[in-house]
Parts: structure tokens; C-alpha cells; sequence
């Protein structure tokens, strides 16, 4: 179902509703700086997760909606964040809410958690956290996390170059408890994996649909 979000007085950005027949949670599914909510990564994974049940709100961030290439700033990101979950919660306001995204998405949905609660919002789902730029390890993206205080899930792949498989195990570690690594073997940062794997990328999507799906549960009990 195609929806238009309202960001501010001067800002609306288009979204796309897939609520399966009886959801048992919302995932508001923000994309990354250099594809929409239409990319067939988004698309495949919103429907890997409503067949567990799993109704997903994609959105467009204003620099998409507009064409542009450069991504909007962080405050009119989590602005756009902060419209997605409003929408979502009132639209179904029943099962359990959950928010994050790809790359750049997750990353402006939790720093919009940090800096002040996501309404409803129950814990982060993080598909490829962009932890540092392409070829300059580091950890400084991640600084904010520990404010975030909401259980997170990071889905990622040990061939990701914005995030190096060592940095960010030490990451989720020292966040503790509050923090799930899951880890796809060979996956790069867009969740490609080469044909000597022994998978392909549909079998990936499955994969990461199924351990959110089994998450979600252990941390609304």
C-alpha cells in the first residue's frame, strides 16, 4: 500500500505499507544513502519478513524523494524517522514496534533514539551498520549507541567494508546484553555473496528475515 508521510509543514516523502494477515510486529525499514525504499533489497527482505508475520513500514528520506544524491542532514533524517514511526504505531498500534534500517537508515534511526525516545519503539534493527567510511576503520559512528537504550539486533555480513568484522564485534560487546551480533558468512555490505559461497543472495535474505524473526520475540516477553 503506497502512503505519504508528512516530515514537517514544508515536507512530505512517500512510503509503502506491507501488513501481513495477522502481524505479530511492525518494522519501520529505512533505506540507505544510495537507494530508496524500492531497491530489490528492500523490497525481497519486506516480504521475506511478512511471510514470518513481520508487517514493514519503507519510507523515502527527503534527499530521495527529491532525486537528489547527497543525503539530507541528520536532523531532517530523523526527522523523516520520527514521521515513520508515528505512522506506523498509528496505523497498528497493536503488535510490538521496531525501527532501523539499511546502512545510513539504521544509523539516523538510532541516533534519532539516542538523542530522544522513538515513541512506542521496542528495540533497533540495524541491516549493515555503516560503522566507518570504506577503507578507514574506526568507531567514532558508533559513539551514540550507548545511549540508544533500547535492545539492538546488528545484521551483518563478514565481508562488509563500512563495518570491519573485529571493530564491531568489540562494539557490540562492550554494549553488553542490550546487543545481538548476527553475523552472515561471505555477505558484503549490499548482503551480495560470491557464487563460491555456496549460497546466493535470495538465500541470504531468508537468512536475515529469520534471525529477525526469531529476535523479536525473545526481547517483547
Amino acid at each position: 500500500m503506497n502512503l505519504t508521510l508528512t516530515v514537517d509543514d514544508a515536507t512530505t516523502v512517500s512510503a509503502l505499507w506491507l501488513q501481513p494477515p495477522q502481524p505479530l510486529a511492525t518494522y519501520v525499514f529505512a533505506h540507505g544513502a544510495g537507494a530508496g525504499m524500492a531497491h530489490p533489497f528492500m523490497a525481497a527482505l519486506s516480504q521475506a519478513l511478512f511471510d514470518r508475520s513481520i508487517a514493514t513500514l519503507r519510507y523515502q528520506f527527503p534527499f530521495m524523494e527529491r532525486g537528489s544524491k547527497r543525503p539530507d542532514s541528520p536532523a531532517v533524517a530523523q526527522a523523516a524517522v520520527r514521521a515513520a514511526v508515528a505512522a506506523a504505531r498509528e496505523r497498528l498500534p497493536g503488535p510490538p514496534l521496531f525501527a532501523g534500517g539499511k546502512s545510513f537508515g539504521g544509523r539516523m534511526t538510532s541516533q534519532a533514539q539516542a538523542a530522544e525516545a522513538l515513541p512506542g519503539v521496542r528495540g533497533l534493527v540495524f541491516v549493515g551498520f555503516p560503522l566507518h567510511p570504506a577503507g578507514k576503520p574506526g568507531v567514532a559512528r558508533a559513539a551514540h549507541l550507548a545511549d540508544v537504550q533500547l535492545p539492538m539486533l546488528f545484521l551483518q555480513g563478514t565481508r562488509d567494508e563500512l563495518a570491519e568484522p573485529g571493530l564491531l564485534r568489540s562494539v557490540v560487546d562492550e554494549l553488553g546484553d542490550i546487543a545481538t551480533l548476527h553475523v552472515e558468512d561471505d555477505a558484503d555490505h549490499a548482503f551480495h555473496v560470491r557464487v563460491r559461497s555456496g549460497r546466493n543472495d535470495a538465500q541470504v535474505v531468508q537468512a536475515l528475515a529469520e534471525a529477525m524473526a526469531q529476535w523479536l520475540p525473545r526481547i517483547t516477553r
